[in-house]
């Protein structure tokens, strides 16, 4: 029996995967075609590049238990311009982001695409904000994806015009239920969690927080002040998913999340480390293990002489003896979380209104949708989500 080439066996995986070749391509550093030409056994590239194009590839294993990704970046520029920012950096086109007259965090205006969010200020101090939550980074990403670039790419471009860091979020993805929300939570009621922060805090889901039912989210473990500079998140990802998708908690990919949240001159440093080293593994446990462990309770011993919970090594070992690489996601900017809120809050009175028309035999909400009339910003997010993203990359 023949043996699979190693080049098909390559192409296999990368679709069993469901990575594009250009995806590949762009991680391992190489053009589209490159990737096209190895797969067909046209070209033989070197040991090393095989090795990497497979080690590039197992970061998009479905299977793996853990996964790195950034889940939220907040940068500030020394410039009054958004322009150069959103062209340059960014490399979006400008003329397609909308732009509202008010912001947040004292900002007086913002350009919006999505989730991508670039804020101005007058004020030579402030400059311009950008700020990229979850949903923004995934949108970015597939801006990137199309752009040929990667995030090493983004922050190198950060870093030539002296961009600040002012907090960046590693999310880790635990897609086997390794990490045990309630169980840590206990190890830190019971003073086995070993840390360097003197303060935790936990909450269960549908518990009332600051007057609000915190439904989002399941069991969720602060560990550390929020006002730091960092501090840990920890929290049940598959519950979450359930509660804003209706998602089964066994369909989800994702059982929980272990969110390293960094500011200023600590976010810095991590994303200085990651371009240092490229493994987002040893940047994201590295700051876990200065920070904090977690230890079984013996009476015989000092406290800082007790031994690491072996839950806690097992979590610890899959970081840092399998190399992770950064994980992206690219989605492309979609209308769906405004189509959720419509389903969830308006459709039912919709529905019950227009049951009224039938009964009284009147036109209310016909009319009304033949009277509405859509404002400048309605136009110009039906223009979005007409676009290509090729059409919105500079």
């Amino acid at each position: 029996m023949n043996e699979v080439p190693w080049y098909q066996q390559l192409k296999e995986k990368r679709l069993a995967y469901g990575v594009s070749q250009n995806k590949l391509a762009v991680h391992v550093g190489i053009s589209r075609q490159y990737i096209s030409e190895i797969e067909t056994g046209k070209i033989t590239p070197t040991q090393t590049l095989q090795q990497a194009m497979f080690d590039i590839l197992e970061q998009f294993n479905p299977e793996a238990p853990l996964e790195i990704l950034f889940d939220y970046v907040r940068i500030r520029f020394l410039t009054t311009n958004p322009k150069p920012v959103i062209e340059e950096i960014l490399r979006l086109k400008m003329e397609y982001m909308i732009h509202e007259d008010y912001a947040f965090y004292s900002y007086l205006e913002q350009y919006v695409f999505g989730d991508i969010v670039v804020m101005v200020s007058p004020d030579e101090d402030k400059g311009c904000l950008l700020e990229l939550k979850g949903k923004g980074c995934r949108q970015f990403e597939n801006f990137l994806l199309a752009q040929q670039r990667t995030w090493f790419d983004f922050f190198m471009d950060v870093f030539r015009v002296n961009g600040v860091f002012k907090r960046v979020d590693l999310a880790i993805n635990d897609r086997t239920g390794i990490l045990d929300i309630p169980f840590l939570t206990n190890k830190c009621r019971n003073e086995e969690c070993i840390s360097v922060f003197r303060s935790f805090k936990s909450y269960r889901s549908g518990e009332l927080v600051h007057g609000e039912e915190k439904r989002d989210m399941g069991n969720t473990l602060y560990i550390g002040s929020l006002k730091s500079d960092v501090y840990f998140c920890v929290y049940e990802k598959d519950y979450e998913q359930y509660v804003k998708h209706g998602a089964s908690l066994e369909d989800t990919d994702i059982k929980n999340r272990f969110e390293i949240r960094l500011k200023n001159d600590r976010a810095y440093h991590a994303v200085v480390d990651l371009m240092t080293y490229e493994d987002a593994g040893r940047t994201a446990f590295s700051i876990i293990n200065r920070y904090i462990r977690f230890v079984d309770k013996d009476e015989k011993k000092r406290r800082s002489s007790w031994p690491m919970n072996a839950e806690w090594q097992r979590f610890l070992d899959l970081g840092e003896n399998r190399r992770i690489y950064l994980t992206t996601k690219p989605e492309p900017y979609t209308f769906d979380k405004t189509l959720r809120w419509l389903a969830r809050q308006v459709a039912p009175t919709w529905k019950l209104a227009t049951k009224l028309d039938e009964i009284n035999q009147t036109t209310v909400i016909k009319d009304m949708l033949d009277q509405a009339k859509l404002t400048k910003r309605h136009q110009q997010l039906l223009m979005q989500q007409a676009l290509e993203t090729e059409d919105v990359i500079k």
